[in-house]
């Protein structure tokens, strides 16, 4: 019999003893892999790897909170951009391939889903390097059509052809009267286009509430350095006099004597409009560092590349809590290892009579000792294999439940490097574990052992 089976035989004549040792490893290990496993996830989650844009241009501000909100929808936009700033200074830049308007504030009715109206560009673009939108049904082509992300569907039971109303940003109580209509459905992403409700810029832009106030809108374009001449003036101040007074018309209707909002659209001029984010392309990756530097230089505007707020915020804080986590699931493992080493020991002093008829038979000191330290091994090892299974099935069990509620796709098969490092690590604590009464073994006087 080898040195190994005889350590296994001895852990089965104290099977429970070895089995609650073991086991206390496993849960270290579980843990550990655990938070592996779900800090790789995270970083998978909200790195960068590159989009089809390079560059978002919005309001000054954070730039990870700029992040945040236009491609997680986690918070509110700034202040918005006019629309003469999207169609003069971005469109017209010769750095410029193409620039996509975004505007965010309002929520579904049911289900309180992020609002974003913009064009049909943008799911003509990647949304990760080499992977492009799936959509079961059509682009929104008319004002008040809409595309809706996966999640959207499942939870609201939605499918093409449902309507559903729009609740004013940051007012519960204030429900839009007009229907936007799913036209398309978006194939699972894994991102936050999953929870998302796209609806046509145009629609958004003829509902109450969307339009800048004539008086705020001059304002803003003279801030901006833009001219705007008295007949100008004229003309908004006299369309937004129009978009009120239907706006009026339209409160004061019975609905239910049978008139229905949904269909109503109004074309606003646009310099009463305004734009939350502008996802722009350059010609050149080199040609997105100088449009930054171009923008960032005066007070208007922000231009901010996605991939750097996002490496910061997981490097200084997600990055600083998967330390912590480590940290302390290392030391359940030492404690384990620990437990490891009170278990043999405090069996030594049952054992004396076994070692020392092995002695007697011809057993050697380093045989005896050996003996010890692979039982030691066979605990930590056993317990390893079954933390590592308990980790990952943790993580196959939570993979829908993260999915269904956080619209985070797990892969319940991925594994982290530090995972490999996971085996030595045992090795070493076995064998430090194992050492003492290893010794206690090796030192045990035969005679005195079976005259005892």
């Amino acid at each position: 019999m080898t040195l190994l089976g005889i350590a296994w035989k001895s852990m089965r004549q104290r099977s429970l003893s070895s089995s609650l040792t073991a086991l206390s490893v496993a849960l270290g290990v579980m843990l550990m892999v655990s938070v592996l496993v779900t800090n790789a996830i995270i970083t998978d989650t909200f790195r960068q790897k590159g989009t089809g844009f390079n560059l978002i241009v919005s309001s000054p501000g954070s730039d990870l909170a700029t992040v945040l909100s236009c491609v997680y929808r986690i918070g509110l936009p700034g202040e918005p951009l006019p629309w003469r700033f999207y169609e003069e200074d971005i469109l017209k830049h010769p750095y410029v391939e193409w620039a996509i308007p975004m505007t965010m504030g309002d929520s579904t009715q049911e289900g309180s889903f992020p609002i974003v109206g913009t064009t049909a560009q943008y799911f003509g673009m990647e949304y990760e390097p080499d992977k492009r939108f799936r959509i079961k049904g059509d682009l929104p082509r008319g004002p008040f059509d809409a595309i809706i992300g996966d999640r959207v569907a499942r939870e609201n039971g939605w499918d093409l052809g449902s309507e559903f109303s729009l609740i004013h940003g940051g007012q519960d109580d204030h429900v839009h009267d007009e229907k936007f209509k799913v036209v398309g459905i978006l194939g699972l992403t894994g991102t936050a286009n999953d929870k998302t409700v796209f609806v046509n810029l145009d629609g958004f832009f003829s509902m109450a509430g969307h339009d800048k106030p004539a008086t705020e809108a001059i304002k803003r374009l003279k801030d901006f350095g833009y001219e705007v001449t008295a007949e100008q003036e004229q003309t908004l101040l006299k369309a937004a006099a129009e978009l009120a007074h239907h706006g009026e018309e339209e409160e004061g209707h019975d609905d239910h004597a049978g008139h229905d909002h949904s269909g109503h659209f109004h074309s606003l001029p646009n310099d009463l409009k305004e734009v939350s984010f502008l996802l722009v392309r350059t010609k050149r990756p080199a040609q997105g560092i100088a449009l930054t530097a171009q923008i960032n230089e005066g007070v208007r505007a922000m231009a901010t590349n996605p991939i750097r707020p996002m490496a910061r915020f997981l490097d200084n804080f997600v990055g600083s809590i998967r330390t912590v986590l480590l940290f302390l699931t290392a030391l359940i493992v030492i404690v384990a290892g620990v437990g490891i080493f009170v278990s043999i020991y405090n069996s030594m002093a049952d054992r004396k009579r076994e070692i020392a008829i092995m002695r007697a038979l011809g057993a050697q000191r380093v045989t005896v000792m050996l003996i010890i330290l692979g039982e030691s091994l066979l605990l930590c090892l056993s317990g390893g294999l079954l933390g590592f299974l308990l980790g990952h099935g943790l993580v196959f069990i939570a993979a829908p439940f993260i999915e269904a509620t956080a619209g985070i796709l797990v892969d319940p098969f991925k594994f982290e490097l530090l995972e490999f490092a996971l085996l030595p690590m045992l090795l070493v604590m076995a064998i430090v574990a194992g050492v003492l009464p290893g010794l206690a073994a090796y030192r045990t006087d035969v005679a005195s052992s079976l005259s005892d």
